[in-house]
């Protein structure tokens, strides 16, 4: 797609986003394992260890995701505000799955999650449905559009603009 002189960067990414998205079995697909992968790599980051006494369990994953919020906000307010509560409510159950089951539990979940959703991610862009490779091969930034663009799916069912 061109973009005009007056597209954000984040439209002109969804855009490109989208036109690898184009198969609505993979499209349903990325609205389920885009969001595990999500969550999976924000358990992942929360069983490294920190040191000293200063720093709790999760210390990298929040690092991650403040970093992650930063680039949101900066591309749109609204996505940035809702990945925001997304971060939140992700944090939240990961703190309690590392409380309940301990490091090894959380990493042990963590991992067949990323692992199981990166096989249906792959089926979705296989010859059976998408034909096309993901769009991460092109820029790595997509691993972080993916996420704000199933937001901005689900922001325009409800009427939200972004």
């Amino acid at each position: 797609m061109n973009a005009t002189a007056a597209e954000r960067p984040i439209d002109q990414w969804f855009a490109h986003y989208s036109g690898d998205h184009q198969n609505a079995t993979n499209q349903r697909i990325h609205v389920v394992a885009v969001p595990l992968i999500l969550w999976s790599v924000i358990g992942l980051l929360w069983c490294i260890p920190v040191v000293g006494d200063y720093f709790r369990p999760g210390l990298w994953a929040a690092l991650a995701m403040f970093l992650a919020w930063m680039f949101y906000y900066r591309a749109s307010r609204a996505i940035g505000f809702g990945m925001l509560a997304i971060f939140v409510a992700m944090a939240w159950l990961t703190r309690w799955l590392h409380d309940a089951y301990g490091t090894p539990g959380l990493f042990k979940l963590a991992l067949g999650v990323f692992v199981v959703a990166w096989i249906a991610q792959f089926i979705g862009h296989s010859k059976l449905y998408e034909g096309k490779k993901p769009s991460f091969f092109t820029d790595l930034k997509y691993l972080l559009i993916g996420p704000a663009w199933v937001l901005a799916k689900l922001y325009r069912k409800l009427g939200v603009r972004w």
